[in-house]
């Protein structure tokens, strides 16, 4: 085992060093601007060492080499989804819901109110938009359109599929239960999907938030990018208030995770309410 192998590290399957873990952190930071702490080592081994046994590769040199030569292999996929973190809940953070019930609320006559939800994970935040719109206009099809994205195209897949452990429902009422999930029976009798009526409401795609462009069009009433900020570095989360700016309606709202905090200069957006954001220059626009 070479000398720059990580000092106390649990017995392997593979050497992991230092400089592989280095090299991680800057192909994860260059793909998808992600920043890993050092002490996310063991992590990004238990996640990759898997990669490497699906590949064929030895060596997790050899691996990070075959990336790095190779920029449009189709192993960058299952690399950034093996590195993505996707911990989400229905309604997490409920006073955002609150806050949305009120904008939808406030919608104009002939409006047609366009979320995006840029880091949709497995589905239950924009599905949780889905809902609060059908509460709050109480209709199955409410004037609204949600658009969930994420670059992990396997949380994706779930989100589509939009299938729930009962366990997971927990926190349901039995009525928004009945109002929004179909029950699974016989050996399915732990599981719920989502309505149709509610999967109607949002798009999925796939998208990185470090693409230089987004193929995507404004102006949204209101964008979700909660709990994502976290993991890039002051420069790229610059670069990303930067970029929703225009994509944000005047009035509109921009929805961040309640340990993300943009209270520096320069910012397009300024606090209106409790981790929620408004444009500093929309009477201007």
């Amino acid at each position: 085992m070479s000398l720059d192998t990580i000092v106390d590290q649990p017995l392997r399957e593979y050497d992991f060093t230092n400089q592989d873990f280095a090299c991680v952190k800057r192909l994860i930071y260059q793909r998808a601007g992600i920043s890993l702490a050092p002490s996310r080592s063991n992590m990004v081994y238990t996640r990759l060492v898997k990669r490497l046994r699906e590949t064929g590769y030895s060596q997790f040199k050899d691996y990070l080499t075959m990336l790095e030569q190779n920029s449009d292999s189709a192993e960058w996929e299952n690399f950034v989804n093996a590195l993505t973190t996707n911990l989400t809940s229905f309604f997490r953070e409920a006073h955002h819901f609150e806050i949305l019930t009120e904008q939808l609320k406030e919608r104009k006559a002939g409006q047609t109110i366009k979320i995006w939800c840029s880091a949709s994970s497995t589905g239950e935040e924009p599905y949780s938009l889905a809902m609060t719109a059908v509460e709050a206009f109480d209709t199955y099809t409410p004037p609204v359109r949600i658009l969930a994205t994420d670059i992990d195209t396997n949380v994706l897949a779930t989100a589509q599929a939009g299938i729930y452990s009962l366990n997971q429902l927990e926190n349901f009422s039995d009525a928004r239960l009945k109002r929004f999930f179909l029950k699974g029976t016989g050996q399915n009798a732990a599981f719920a999907r989502i309505r149709p009526e509610l999967r109607n409401l949002v798009i999925f795609k796939q998208l990185n938030l470090l693409d230089r462009t987004w193929p995507i069009k404004g102006p949204f009433d209101a964008i979700f990018c909660r709990n994502v900020m976290i993991y890039f570095d002051k420069p790229t989360q610059h670069q990303l208030l930067d970029k929703f700016a225009p994509l944000l309606a005047t009035d509109g709202l921009l929805y961040v995770g309640h340990s993300e905090s943009f209270q520096y200069s320069q910012n397009p957006f300024r606090l209106r309410s409790k981790t929620v954001y408004e444009l500093v220059d929309k009477h201007l626009r």
